[in-house]
């Protein structure tokens, strides 16, 4: 079956009143950069309340929906058979000939769902379920009518110009197109976690960037590899992420050599959220993300939480804070980041951590032990910011 268009359906979009049309339109934005690398040329627009994909000449039909599966707002793709209006009796030889080759077991029940946007066209929508219904029974006695909860559902749309046929719903990512709901700076680890959240909050039409803190020598380059490889990952959802790479080793070894070490975890932690807000109120972030979970680690306890706040002006979103571990897996498995997560390359944060971490640390003695660090953290902490990497990674 050689299908010529694709009826996009989103969900969320479609309850937004008078700003429906700047949701479209970012969809449709985002639809034609997800397609601009795939083979083929394509014609991505809106008409009447509906988003089309048209398919001009040849192309990679796998790709094509690969890359619509990966854009946010999109809830069904539906392959279309998109036909000239040659009248009622040819449509009913479009039908059977479509069901015959779509489905060579006919075993099965369905239904004909047909609409009309033009309202001259001989037949309502009621007859025309009764009358393409009738011819299917005819030609294939092997199915049988369910109007309730029927295998297979035959969608017939008559437009201006054209009749679209269709009866495979491929889900979408679902969510809301990227860029719709401002942008956030991710705090980016090799871990499993941080991918994961960023998907989640791109998912909601938050658009991207990251921060990754780097420590070499302790640090080798292929943890910063595996971090960037984790950025474009990410960024077949989000869109291009501008990613900034900061040593912290200066940092953290001055934290190292200055601070109680039980408290070393959530002192580096509390520096690397103050240079992330840095970089994240300079590029116009409405907040920060990070990969936390309520418990997962001693870092990530209530009181540790509270903590690593403090130090913040901007939101901290926290879209894993009620998940558990194997939730986080599911998800990261399904992005395809999981496998890149678990490669044995050691980031900053493990590199650094405490034998025996404080799980209820009081903030007013965290700041105490900062009070250590006051001869040359402000030096360090500009140099880091001076010296950082950046690079767009798509």
């Amino acid at each position: 079956m050689t299908f010529h268009s694709f009826l996009i359906k989103y969900g969320e979009i479609g309850i937004k009143g008078k700003n429906r049309y700047l949701f479209e339109d970012a969809l449709v934005r985002q639809m034609r950069h997800a397609l601009k690398d795939v083979d083929g040329e394509f014609n991505v627009h809106k008409a009447q309340g509906r988003v089309y994909v048209d398919c001009e000449g040849e192309y990679d039909y796998e790709e094509t929906v690969e890359s619509l599966k990966r854009v946010f707002g999109i809830v069904g793709i539906c392959p279309v058979v998109k036909l000239e209006d040659q009248g009622f009796e040819q449509l009913k030889k479009d039908v059977v000939a479509y069901v015959d080759e779509m489905y060579p077991d006919k075993n099965q029940t369905f239904k004909v769902e047909a609409r009309r946007s033009r309202k001259n066209y001989p037949l309502n929508s009621m007859e025309m379920n009764c009358d393409l219904g009738e011819v299917l029974l005819e030609t294939f006695p092997e199915l049988k009518v369910d109007v309730h909860k029927p295998d297979l559902m035959i969608h017939v749309e008559v437009r201006d110009h054209f009749i679209y046929l269709y009866s495979e719903i491929i889900p979408g990512a679902g969510g809301m197109p990227v860029g719709t709901n401002g942008k956030a700076m991710l705090l980016l680890s090799g871990g499993i976690d941080s991918p994961v959240a960023g998907y989640m909050v791109s998912k909601r039409g938050v658009g991207l960037e990251a921060t990754y803190f780097h420590a070499p020598p302790y640090t080798s380059e292929r943890a910063k590899e595996k971090v960037v490889d984790l950025a474009r990952l990410v960024s077949k959802y989000s869109g291009p992420i501008k990613l900034n790479i900061v040593n912290f080793t200066d940092i953290q070894l001055y934290i190292y050599e200055k601070c109680p070490h039980e408290e070393l975890t959530i002192i580096m932690r509390r520096y690397m959220m103050m240079i992330a807000e840095h970089f994240a109120k300079e590029s116009g972030c409405l907040g920060l993300i990070t990969g936390e979970s309520i418990g997962q680690v001693a870092s990530q306890t209530m009181q540790s939480l509270a903590a690593t706040n403090e130090v913040c002006t901007l939101p901290v979103y926290r879209p894993l804070i009620g998940f558990d571990k194997q939730e986080i897996v599911d998800v990261a498995l399904k992005i395809d980041t999981y496998e890149t997560s678990i490669l044995p390359f050691e980031d900053c944060c493990t590199i650094f951590v405490a034998k025996h971490p404080v799980t209820k640390p009081n903030i007013e003695r965290i700041k105490k032990s900062e009070t250590h660090l006051q001869e040359k953290i402000d030096e360090l902490f500009d140099e880091a910011i001076q010296s950082v990497e950046t690079m767009i990674v798509k």
